[in-house]
């Protein structure tokens, strides 16, 4: 028997599924995740051509959504030298009723829009409500759905954007102003951007932290995206140790990202660290953040349930407003 399997592009995703909607899919991927309702195998890695260069892959599945993805990421930080991109993806859906192929995504944009989404629900549960400014360490795709995913949940109105490439600062920052004119946006120092951020949201390849602890004002927010590998640091681990942690998976947690895994080693944290997983917190199962001037830090490497919830929303969407291509298999 014929099959179609439906294609997502980016303009497809972008069309088929606003933050708000990708927000609240990860409220929902999040609190599946915590509840072991769904099942997420870890992360596998291989490596590719030496030093850096990965394939990742994510198996995951959602009994309430029933359905099963895998997601497939290449890594190739020197891509961009070649004029190509350092991330590509694709995520594959299969209905788990019949273990038919329901749908391919392209999972660059969907991995941008769930990564920013993921930022946005920890920042809505654990920032401070008046937040208004947020910095923006690093200023490539993932900066621009941080951004979105944040001014989505909080009233922001300045933005400060630290980057190795300053004109790619720049350029965001001009970006914005177009787009957003009652939001103030400059390229500024690492310095400058910790000491007056409300909000900071990290998406960097960095081997070292992008701030030092000493710059952050009390009460701040972070979000550490970038890190996902134990040599990858972004977040001081003194920051971590004087932060209330909350993390995506305790699991993954524990195991993939410097972040975490570095002031572990240094003796200046343990396990029992981690206050809670994000998806606790947003089943209301543990609070989050406790006082005014406590600094709290949300730490994501990335799941295979945040794929999967974003990609059936838009799948959903896409069919109501006839978006993608069908290809008969």
């Amino acid at each position: 028997m014929k099959q179609e399997l439906l294609f997502l592009s980016g303009n497809d995703i972008r069309q088929a599924l606003s933050m708000r909607e990708a927000i609240e899919a990860m409220r929902s991927a999040f609190i599946q995740l915590s509840s072991g309702e769904a099942q997420v195998a870890l992360r596998t890695r291989l490596d590719l051509n030496g030093k850096d260069d990965c394939a990742l892959f994510m198996p995951v599945y959602l009994p309430r959504e029933e359905k099963v993805a895998v997601k497939t990421v290449t890594f190739l930080p020197n891509n961009p030298q070649k004029g190509l991109p350092a991330i590509h993806a694709l995520v594959s859906v299969f209905d788990a009723a019949n273990g038919q192929p329901l749908a391919v995504l392209d999972g660059e944009v969907l991995t941008a829009l769930r990564t920013g989404a993921a930022s946005g629900l920890a920042t809505d549960l654990l920032a401070a409500e008046e937040a208004a400014v947020l910095a923006l360490f690093g200023a490539g795709v993932q900066a621009r759905t941080q951004f979105q995913a944040i001014r989505t949940v909080r009233p922001i109105n300045k933005v400060l954007i630290v980057d190795t490439d300053e004109q790619k600062a720049q350029l965001l920052a001009e970006e914005i102003r177009s787009r957003f004119p009652h939001v103030a946006a400059e390229s500024v120092s690492a310095e400058a951007a910790a000491a007056q951020a409300e909000i900071i949201c990290t998406v960097t390849t960095s081997r070292q932290p992008v701030f030092q602890d000493s710059w952050l004002k009390q009460g701040v927010h972070i979000n550490g995206v970038g890190s996902f590998r134990p040599d990858m640091q972004e977040i001081p681990a003194e920051t971590v140790q004087r932060a209330a942690l909350f993390v995506d998976s305790r699991e993954a947690c524990l195991q993939e990202p410097g972040d975490i895994i570095i002031p572990l080693q240094q003796g200046l944290i343990d396990k029992s660290h981690i206050r809670a997983e994000i998806g606790e917190v947003a089943a209301g199962r543990v609070a989050g953040r406790k006082k005014p001037d406590e600094i709290t830090f949300f730490k994501s490497v990335g799941n295979g349930v945040q794929d999967l919830a974003a990609a059936a929303a838009a799948i959903r969407n896409a069919g109501k407003l006839k978006l993608g291509q069908k290809v008969t298999i």
